[in-house]
């Protein structure tokens, strides 16, 4: 098949398992959970070629016309949270942004974020404060930490978005009764206290990225090479090989200036 023709077949197979035509949106919390589970990996909002949660929904946003979350699903935004709450990690390693994820690619990612708590607790004292005392008192809810650190609210935004961006910590939504009502707000966790250490969890965190690159792949179906880099926080991990050994291994193949999974 050349090179046109194969391309035009992979990007045809991407639309419908990525679920990006209206005949394919999601219509259910439990369609949307599958989804997640046939891909591995999941963005919040469409920003690249990986699949996104809410693109498949097909919903008119929230508030037409409007920037930031006025652009959510209009009913169906609570979904990506809602997965979150069946166990299903959310980090926010996409360069800063959400992923949820199934537990076979947290298990992939997993000795990236452990080398990631290692690297940065070294690299930073007020990093390691954190760090540490996550690791002593478990679980927090921010209005705890920063009275127990006794840190003002920018100063612990400050210390976590770092920490969060490379998966040292994850964010968790918290409901907080408060009278007849709710507040909501977030507790913060350490990744090696969210996720449970297996076989693998001191693998090389090199190799790691390589094995989770060839599965965000197949998670996209089909996507430019150009912008396989960006996917990730982890610059420092990337080889300049990374994407030749993939393809030299049989894992991936080039066409036409983009990388697909070899079926």
């Amino acid at each position: 098949m050349a090179f046109v023709e194969l391309l035009r077949a992979l990007l045809d197979r991407r639309l419908f398992d990525c679920r990006l035509t209206p005949g394919r949106a999601l219509g259910t919390l439990a369609e949307a959970e599958a989804f997640l589970r046939d891909r591995g990996l999941l963005t919040r909002t469409a920003d690249c070629a990986l699949p996104s949660l809410y693109e498949a929904c097909h919903e008119d946003p929230y508030k037409p016309g409007s920037p930031g979350f006025a652009t959510w699903p209009a009913t169906k935004w609570p979904w990506f949270g809602e997965l979150g709450d069946r166990g299903y990690l959310i980090a926010a390693v996409h360069r800063g942004k959400n992923l949820l994820m199934t537990g076979e690619v947290a298990d992939l990612i997993d000795p990236i974020c452990r080398a990631e708590i290692t690297r940065m607790r070294a690299a930073d004292p007020g990093w390691r404060r954190l760090l540490d005392h996550l690791a002593d008192a478990g679980p927090a809810g921010l209005e705890d930490l920063r009275t127990e650190l006794r840190l003002k609210r920018q100063e612990l935004n400050a210390l976590r978005a770092p920490l969060e961006r490379c998966g040292a910590i994850l964010a968790r939504s918290l409901q907080v009764t408060a009278g007849k009502g709710h507040l909501h707000s977030s507790e913060l966790i350490r990744w090696d206290q969210a996720h449970p250490a297996s076989s693998g969890s001191h693998a090389d965190p090199r190799k790691a990225l390589d094995e989770l690159i060839a599965a965000a792949v197949r998670a996209a179906v089909v996507a430019p090479e150009r912008e396989v880099r960006r996917w990730f926080s982890w610059q420092w991990y990337w080889t300049d090989g990374l994407i030749d050994d993939l393809v030299g291994d049989g894992r991936l193949r080039r066409v036409d200036g983009h990388v697909a999974t070899v079926t």
